[in-house]
């Protein structure tokens, strides 16, 4: 009998593609508006969540940077998706954040007691 090892995939391979986009927008915000706090803000916050992907990638009960991150970015661009009605790229991002702060929240209460 096979034992179960957890999720097909591991929740840092999302967390890795999280802060791939985030970082990204912050790069094509910059090079289609030439908006440097966009470029500044999607670096930080981009690294961040792959700091917080890594942590997770070395022992899956550290979330408290990558939540910290994704939950931060869920509420500041809610309010820009909210205010703007543009989905692109307050939206995205807004969606995005919202979705992984959900899988953490999800993981977190299905993981075993240490």
């Amino acid at each position: 009998m096979q034992k179960n090892t957890g999720p097909m995939v591991p929740l840092h391979y999302f967390g890795f593609g999280y802060a791939a986009l985030v970082a990204t927008g912050g790069i094509i915000g910059y090079a289609k508006a030439g908006s440097v706090p966009s470029l500044a803000a999607g670096l930080f916050f981009g690294s961040l969540a792959g700091l917080g992907a890594y942590q997770l990638s070395q022992d899956p009960r550290n979330i408290w940077v990558f939540l910290a991150t994704s939950g931060t970015l869920a509420g500041i661009m809610g309010m820009r998706f909210y205010h703007s009605g543009k989905f692109m790229p307050a939206g995205l991002i807004a969606g995005a954040s919202l979705l992984m702060v959900a899988k953490l929240g999800i993981s977190m209460l299905n993981r075993p007691e240490p």
